[in-house]
């Protein structure tokens, strides 16, 4: 079973009331994604709170963030209002279809951790099911949205399944939004890559390629690629 809270450097996510837990798709995003000039941030799918929280201790940013399931929201509000970064969040329990509806705000950067396991069995439990799985959330409506809240030099920043990331980058480029930076994920020296992390912009520009591996041999064996993108979170590095 997994704890009920998880500690980080600058902040501590409890996660009691919450489907998905702390997971490396989550910290890979919030330490990868481009928030250097970032004055505006829009978190899609907040969860705990995770990836806004680390926005926040990464940036000078406000940051907005949309979370559908009541229970998260509550949660992502709480770790918020205990952290440092309080007065500049707002967590917001709405389905994104909705937001992108009812706001004219503008952002310079779109995150989004978001659900995808379109054909993997659902878990049993309901709530888990709906952050996993793109039952009330397709992908579609995330580039369309994207596309409607980013300003004209604005960045999208996602993590996504290799297959799934590479079907993405298709979709998003017959929208003119192209990808311009990828990072592939590999759990171990050698292996295929799991994940990827993706860069989206409406300017076109040439594509920076890398690839970061989590583990080498031994479980708990960290590369220093990877501890070196997560080293102001983690308390072990």
């Amino acid at each position: 079973m997994p704890n009920d809270y998880f500690k980080f450097k600058q902040f501590t996510i409890c996660q009691d009331k919450c489907a998905m837990k702390v997971g490396t798709d989550g910290v890979l995003l919030g330490s990868w994604a481009n928030c250097e000039n970032a004055r505006s941030i829009l978190d899609i799918g907040a969860g705990t709170g995770l990836i806004t929280l680390m926005l926040a201790q990464r940036s000078n940013a406000f940051i907005d963030a949309v979370e559908i399931d009541e229970s998260a929201c509550i949660q992502a509000n709480e770790n918020v209002t205990k952290s440092n970064w309080k007065d500049l969040i707002q967590i917001m329990n709405l389905p994104f279809q909705e937001f992108c509806n009812s706001t004219n705000k503008k952002y310079d950067l779109i995150v989004s951790n978001p659900p995808y396991f379109q054909n993997s069995l659902f878990a049993p439990d309901k709530k888990r099911t709906d952050a996993r799985h793109n039952s009330n959330f397709e992908l579609e409506d995330l580039l369309n949205g994207a596309l409607e809240l980013m300003t004209d030099d604005g960045v999208l920043s996602i993590i996504l399944p290799y297959l799934e990331g590479n079907f993405f980058i298709l979709k998003a480029s017959e929208k003119d939004l192209y990808c311009t930076r990828q990072t592939k994920v590999l759990p171990k020296p050698g292996r295929e890559p799991k994940r990827l992390l993706l860069e989206f912009m409406k300017i076109k520009k040439p594509l920076i390629e890398q690839e970061i591996i989590i583990e080498l041999n031994k479980r708990h064996e960290y590369s220093d690629a990877y501890k070196n993108l997560t080293k102001d979170f983690y308390l072990a590095f």
